[in-house]
């Protein structure tokens, strides 16, 4: 039998663990730098000085804050999370950093709560596999997207789970291609562009990084 003190040890690991490895700190982003090929994402989406851009499950800010860099000081980057306390990290980081193109939204499980027709580029980067709303999530960025508006999608999908279903998949925190261009296609959206090898997810060849591009029709 469990004695009290082992019990209590086991649910704060519970709590705190996923507060730690919620998805990349700030410390981490020097290495992801060497792996992700942001300029070739951007150059993908059409992102261009000036433009007002959305970073989707933005987390502690990684591309928010290149994304801020890359479109200057007369552009607008949206970053959005449901956790406060990522956002308030990110509002620490581009405070340091001198950075003041960044505005912070607190969105809902299914509402990124953000203006209509206002963004030129909807980037939603390794965070699609976890929203469970995604329906509703597309149909609000759609009506966020000015009428040439595009929405990128970056995810990793994990060699043992190709061709299993989708929940399986997102049970494991990776999702494939295919059902996320269904997915857009039933939304309304057109893909114009999907690359299946971007390289590796922390250069682990069993997480190959895939990348898709859609616009409004």
């Amino acid at each position: 039998m469990l004695n009290r003190s082992t019990i209590v040890g086991f649910l704060l690991v519970v709590l705190i663990v996923p507060g730690l490895y919620g998805q990349y700190s700030e410390s981490d982003w020097k290495d992801r730098d060497e792996w992700m090929k942001v300029n070739d994402i951007f150059e993908m989406a059409g992102v261009e000085e000036g433009n007002v851009v959305a970073d989707i499950g933005c987390h502690q800010g990684y591309l928010s804050i290149r994304l801020a860099k890359y479109i200057g000081e007369t552009g607008k980057v949206y970053s959005v999370d449901v956790r406060e306390d990522r956002l308030n990290k990110l509002n620490d980081i581009a405070t340091e950093r001198g950075i003041r193109n960044i505005h912070t939204i607190l969105g809902d499980y299914d509402d990124p709560k953000l203006q209509q027709q206002s963004l030129d580029v909807a980037f939603i980067i390794d965070a699609y596999h976890e929203m469970k709303d995604y329906k509703q999530i597309l149909l609000n960025i759609k009506k966020a997207l000015k009428p040439d508006g595009r929405i990128l999608v970056l995810e990793k999908l994990k060699s043992e789970m190709i061709g299993k279903s989708r929940q399986e998949q997102t049970l494991a925190h990776t999702i494939s291609p295919e059902f996320v261009e269904n997915e857009l296609t039933e939304t309304g959206f057109s893909v114009t562009d999907l690359k299946k090898d971007l390289g590796y997810w922390e250069e682990d060849p069993d997480k190959k990084i895939w990348v898709l591009l859609a616009v409004l029709p």
